[in-house]
């Protein structure tokens, strides 16, 4: 039984010794453009990948077909239609590499396509003076929107009351391109600030997606007459005019 106990003690030891000598680390990367923009003529675009880290860095990229849910939620499947050369990449510490995206098939209607470009860095177990350094993987998503002309975005946004302090704005894209609202403000008919959101997402062309607008106080906010202020990525801010319910 001693000895039972003196082995678990020991092997409790050599647990606590793995653990404290274990350091996790993360690559750091960036992608440059953040958002690919190409034409229903453009076959291919350049990507840039930069390693901004001291360590070298296995990186893999999938493309992937993106649509949106009803309820506005992301939905990817793996696509054949692009593809992205090298799909593999090594690079080493402060460097940078540039990619060929290029298009596989022809743009087959109107609408503008949507893909999703995943960029995964490959975690390897790394040791480093007796210590073991264990990776954290990171991963960029970068939209992928290609456009044939005449395509455009078209928002039409009400609001609905939510809890009490909660006003949800509904976002319909009624175009046949992304809409992206950045930011949301709520105002009375005096002017007066009554809830807003400083983030938004994008709204794919067909989907509906819910906002929530968070007033500054905890108190009800009043019924009546309003105006919705929506600015989009392209800077302009389209108002609508709504009616907050009792």
């Amino acid at each position: 039984m001693r000895a039972a106990g003196a082995l678990a003690l020991s092997a409790c030891a050599a647990l606590m010794s793995i653990l404290l000598t274990t350091q996790a680390a993360a690559g750091q990367f960036s992608v440059s453009p953040l958002r690919i923009q190409m034409s229903a003529r453009d076959r291919a675009t350049a990507i840039t990948l930069t390693n901004e880290g001291d360590t070298e860095l296995v990186m893999q990229a999938d493309i992937y077909h993106w649509k949106q849910k009803p309820d506005g939620q992301d939905d990817l499947e793996l696509s054949e239609d692009m593809i992205l050369s090298p799909p593999i990449l090594k690079l080493p510490p402060h460097s940078r590499q540039v990619v060929r995206l290029a298009r596989l098939r022809p743009v087959q209607s109107g609408e503008q396509q949507t893909y999703r470009l995943i960029v995964r860095e490959i975690p390897e177990a790394q040791v480093t003076e007796g210590a073991m350094k264990l990776q954290i993987a990171m991963a960029f998503s970068l939209p992928i929107f290609i456009s044939p002309p005449g395509t455009k975005r078209e928002l039409l946004c009400t609001t609905e009351r939510g809890v009490t302090n909660t006003i949800r704005a509904f976002c319909e894209n009624q175009g046949n391109a992304y809409a992206q609202p950045v930011d949301f403000v709520l105002k009375g008919s005096d002017g007066t600030q009554l809830a807003a959101k400083e983030a938004g997402g994008y709204v794919l062309p067909g989907i509906r997606r819910g906002f929530d607008l968070l007033a500054p106080s905890s108190d009800r906010i009043p019924a009546g007459a309003a105006q919705l202020l929506v600015r989009q990525d392209t800077g302009a801010v389209q108002t609508f005019d709504v009616t907050i319910p009792e």
